[in-house]
């Protein structure tokens, strides 16, 4: 008996029973074989292309996508590595939110939104748009030392940094303080205390996209 055929002893995934005090309630299990197919062909990939990749026989992965057969743990684990996706992407339905919205902002050279403080001149970009997952903008940074700064920079989510020109001295709260330069990057958790200073004979110039 083959690795696949051990592996599809035990479903995976059942009806689902939620007692609250005496309200009870039955969630219906996803139609995992729709969303691994639909999973696979969103990459472009042939059953034969993710049989390779998953290391799963293609008939079992065609019966999978078929709800001939529900994988076990050790299979699931297979299609995650294999598709290079989260598990919560495979056990989680596509969002209406996933749909072409058609929301579109361009900002032009220079026209973005100034925002200048006494360490840094911020210009922040798409400023059409409202309720944005991301905030972009660049900045040119004046701070030319550490003391420039009353007190670390901190404030709610994830910040990717890309010096655009010039050198930095990248700080931060918890690591030693580190030179960046034209084409290097960072990504980071900003509630962290962090802060820039320029080190080149120029202002540096960074993107900052923040989550």
């Amino acid at each position: 008996m083959s690795e696949d055929s051990e592996n599809m002893r035990e479903p995976l995934h059942e009806t689902l029973q939620v007692q609250r005090g005496e309200t009870e309630a039955t969630l219906q299990p996803l139609r995992l074989g729709e969303r691994v197919r639909s999973l696979r062909l969103g990459q472009g990939l042939t059953l034969e292309e993710a049989s390779k990749l998953t290391g799963l026989a293609r008939s079992t992965l065609s019966k999978i996508e078929n709800e001939q057969i529900s994988p076990t743990f050790s299979v699931v684990h297979k299609l995650v590595n294999g598709l290079g996706i989260d598990l919560p992407q495979l056990f989680s339905e596509p969002s209406n939110s996933a749909q072409p919205s058609g929301r579109r902002d361009i900002t032009r050279r220079g026209e973005g939104k100034p925002h200048p403080t006494a360490t840094y001149e911020h210009e922040l970009l798409a400023t059409d748009l409202s309720h944005k997952k991301m905030v972009p903008f660049t900045t040119r940074v004046r701070a030319r030392a550490f003391g420039d700064f009353p007190e670390w920079i901190r404030h709610d989510g994830e910040e990717f940094l890309y010096v655009l020109s010039g050198a930095i001295l990248f700080y931060t709260e918890f690591y030693e303080p580190v030179r960046l330069e034209a084409g290097d990057s960072a990504y980071y958790d900003c509630t962290m205390g962090h802060m820039l200073v320029s080190v080149s004979e120029e202002d540096a110039e960074v993107l900052w996209v923040t989550a």
